[in-house]
């Protein structure tokens, strides 16, 4: 029961650092932008996106309970879909929405799981997050084969260099989604089935108590 106190109190202790450097971090930027000048819009409009989405997302993997993933879930949404945003800005294959989706949800959604996990020392979240990560990956390869490679969406046009890496990108998203299927999965623990959360953080499932003899 202590362990897990003095994990309790180690995340808390690690939650409050990174949000403690991250408030350092911004205010240092904010600072050094209004000094030097800095004009942020030149980098592109999707910084007005992608900015505020990180902020959001380290700021929920920051806090070490389940609030933190409450935002950094929604941090990792907004975070992927302004690089969607500056990917296609700067290329100018917004046709590409037609597929592109599947790296908002649900991509970036086990991405922000798999961060969270890693973190938190929180196995099942990792597992969680490698699936659902390679399932919108394996989505995003998919679509993107049929409106590039099949329909054509702009033949001949922007998306040329996406039509050209799909097939591969196919086969090597085949490869990692049957490996990743083939792992064995976290430890079940309890007489649920559920997941135990404690797996990595207590170093593996806690042994049976041995029980006296009957009737002593």
């Amino acid at each position: 029961m202590s362990n897990r106190r003095d994990d309790r109190d180690r995340d808390g202790e690690r939650g409050g650092l990174t949000l403690g450097i991250l408030l350092i971090v911004a205010g240092a930027l904010f600072l050094a932008s209004e000094q030097f000048h800095v004009d942020w819009g030149r980098y592109g409009w999707p910084m007005f996106v992608i900015v505020p989405g990180v902020v959001l997302l380290i700021l929920g993997l920051a806090v070490p309970n389940e609030a933190g993933l409450g935002m950094a879930i929604p941090g990792g949404i907004v975070t992927t879909v302004g690089l969607i945003l500056a990917f296609q800005d700067s290329t100018d294959t917004y046709a590409s929405w037609s597929y592109a989706w599947a790296l908002v949800a649900p991509g970036s959604v086990g991405v922000s799981l798999l961060l969270y996990g890693l973190l938190h020392r929180r196995l099942d979240l990792v597992d969680a997050g490698l699936r659902t990560g390679a399932v919108g990956l394996g989505l995003f390869v998919g679509f993107g084969l049929f409106f590039e490679n099949v329909v054509g969406i702009d033949a001949g046009g922007s998306t040329t260099a996406l039509r050209d890496a799909m097939p591969f990108l196919a086969v090597a998203m085949g490869v990692i989604i049957v490996v990743l299927n083939l792992l064995p999965r976290p430890h079940r623990g309890g007489h649920d089935g559920s997941a135990s959360s404690d797996t990595w953080r207590d170093g593996g499932p806690v042994p049976p108590v041995p029980q006296g003899p009957t009737g002593a």
